[in-house]
């Protein structure tokens, strides 16, 4: 609906539409990671988030990278530096733009930005959700304990 509203408004409003699209995500991205039991005050389990964020929103070929990074999470989690600012941020950014330019620039035009912004965020959205929910049963299936204390 956000994207509807905002598609309409063209421009102007097609502005505000990423970040409070981005914040929409990052809320249901915490929100599945708490429901699977997972304790986001560790960086290192907000690093898993981002991976999620990118497995959905990459192109093909860093999809199957991320992935790879993502498999034994528990295990890999524990070569992460204690740093979060050595996370690569460029390339989640870069990779997330590529994938959504297109259906965004659409969300622009006046007229058509209203139903091409409110079919977009939801398919995205929804296809967000779906990546999270699998990423955090795959974990659960490989062993990580749930509500660790």
């Amino acid at each position: 609906m956000e994207g509807g509203l905002t598609g309409a408004g063209g421009f102007l409003l097609g502005i505000a539409d990423f970040p409070l699209l981005l914040t929409i995500k990052l809320k249901m991205l915490y929100d599945i990671a708490a429901l699977y039991g997972f304790d986001l005050d560790d960086y290192k389990e907000r690093v898993y988030l981002l991976h999620i964020f990118e497995l959905a929103f990459s192109s093909d070929q860093h999809r199957k990278n991320i992935y790879l990074r993502m498999v034994d999470w528990n295990d890999k989690s524990k070569l992460l530096p204690d740093d979060i600012n050595q996370f690569e941020w460029r390339k989640l950014q870069q990779e997330y733009r590529d994938y959504i330019d297109l259906a965004k620039m659409a969300q622009l035009l006046p007229i058509v930005g209203a139903p091409v912004g409110f079919f977009v965020n939801r398919k995205l959205i929804k296809k967000l959700g779906q990546t999270a929910m699998n990423a955090y049963r795959m974990r659960i299936l490989n062993g990580s304990s749930l509500l660790k204390n």
